[in-house]
């Protein structure tokens, strides 16, 4: 069982590993959140809690980034979003595995705005890479080092 305030919140609604963070949470026995802008199934459990907030654009985003502070872990892609969390004090994990960091989150931010000028020029960039089984199995790591580490205070 880990330090009492340590919990999970997700930007849930293209978030490809929220069976993995209900695992991770029913074993350390952590709280989760799972906030998107529509409805769609989560398991019956006490530890899991869902928020549907507007359709409203960021609406989930300011929630979480309301929310978020240093006993929370995010798990988001949105490179926005994990910003206002690592300000609010917040550990960040992007859903391949990736911590978000105060140190990396500045040139995640500059090569996203380089991307939206190329793809606003109308150059053809190709998307991110195919999830796969390896970012799923990096995720897992990280979450759980994440939670420890949180636990510990």
């Amino acid at each position: 069982m880990l330090a009492t305030g340590v919990r999970i919140l997700v930007d849930a609604d293209a978030c490809p590993v929220k069976d993995e963070i209900y695992k991770v949470a029913w074993r350390r026995e952590v709280p989760v959140t799972i906030v998107s802008n529509s409805h769609f199934r989560v398991p019956v459990h006490p530890l899991i809690t869902r928020v549907v907030v507007s359709d409203g654009f960021d609406a989930a985003d300011d929630w979480i980034a309301a929310a978020a502070d240093a006993t929370a872990v995010v798990v988001t892609a949105d490179i926005l979003l994990a910003d206002r969390a690592l300000k609010a004090g917040a550990t960040v994990l992007a859903p391949t595995g990736k911590p978000f960091t105060t140190a990396s989150i500045g040139g995640a931010i500059a090569t996203r705005a380089i991307m939206a000028d190329l793809r606003a020029g109308g150059d053809q960039l190709g998307g991110p890479k195919p999830f796969a089984a390896a970012d799923r199995s990096r995720f897992l790591q990280a979450l759980d080092t994440a939670l420890v580490r949180l636990g510990r205070g």
